[in-house]
């Protein structure tokens, strides 16, 4: 067993749940932004991941490569944006309605905690694998 490919799993799927805690903290950022630079209000970002398989030095008969987790792509969601009717608001148009970002606050929420937790789970997936790296250093001794 190489642990050093473990750990290389582990890191891939820590960078990619950073990434999607990095944009779920911006969905939450622009959840009342009505006007972007490219036009329009804010349009919710969606991480999706895909697997990827690692080179392995050495694949023995029956193992399997190693698989880890990357981001696959950062896209728009394209549901629209709930309609405000505030006719003081400076992106209101002719009627007094504003189009708000497609953001929900509930939903970012548990998206932020999940991503959260996947994150801490890997980190103790990569302590752990550190601490067996230890203890098999120490039977040498």
């Amino acid at each position: 067993m190489n642990l050093i490919s473990g750990i290389d799993v582990t890191a891939g799927a820590l960078t990619a749940q950073k990434t999607r805690l990095d944009i779920v903290a911006q969905n939450i950022a622009n959840a009342e932004t009505t006007r972007t630079p490219e036009g329009g209000p804010y349009q919710r970002q969606v991480v999706s991941f895909e697997t990827e398989l690692l080179k392995q030095q050495s694949v023995g008969a029956g193992s399997q490569p190693l698989q880890t987790v990357k981001v696959g792509s950062i896209t728009a969601d394209p549901t629209p944006g709930q309609q405000v009717y505030n006719p003081q608001h400076p992106d209101a148009g002719a009627d007094g309605m504003v189009t708000m970002p497609n953001v929900n606050l509930a939903f970012e929420m548990v998206d932020l905690i999940t991503a959260s937790r996947a994150y801490e789970a890997n980190l103790s997936v990569a302590k752990n694998a550190r601490q067996m790296a230890e203890k098999t250093l120490e039977i040498g001794k």
